[in-house]
């Protein structure tokens, strides 16, 4: 959202080189999907917000802290530190462990499922973009 705002001075991850359209159309459609579902589908015994349990505890947790540390690796990423492990480890694994924290949080087996293997999809698509840009 910032980036359209502040553009960073070197931006990789913005002009990587494509290596499949099929991994880039799968990569958008688990993304919104994710989002739909985070979105629309609530569990039947859902609260507005609710970690009283010990598991719902543990899940809200994991969803926060890969949540700020998706805006560390950003904040690196901004500050000139754009290593492809800092990429793929802070900006490209961290939403989809972000999808499947929530689902799990939410009692959301749909999110879940579909936010690992956005995970999955996400992470293969971005790695092969580095390996055909000659990054690694």
């Amino acid at each position: 959202m910032v980036m359209p705002l502040i553009k960073p001075q070197s931006n990789p991850i913005m002009n990587m080189k494509e290596s499949s359209a099929f991994l880039d159309i799968s990569e958008k459609i688990l993304g919104s999907s994710c989002i739909a579902l985070m979105t629309f589908i609530v569990h039947k015994d859902s609260t507005l917000f609710d970690i009283s349990e010990g598991r719902g505890r543990i899940f809200f947790g994991l969803a926060v802290l890969v949540l700020l540390l998706n805006f560390f690796g950003w904040g690196l990423y901004y500050t000139g530190h754009q290593g492809v492990l800092v990429m793929l480890l802070f900006i490209v694994v961290m939403p989809p462990l972000f999808y499947v924290f929530i689902g799990l949080w939410r009692k959301n087996i749909l999110l879940t499922v579909t936010g690992a293997v956005f995970l999955a999809v996400h992470f293969s698509h971005v790695l092969c973009n580095f390996k055909a840009g000659g990054n690694i």
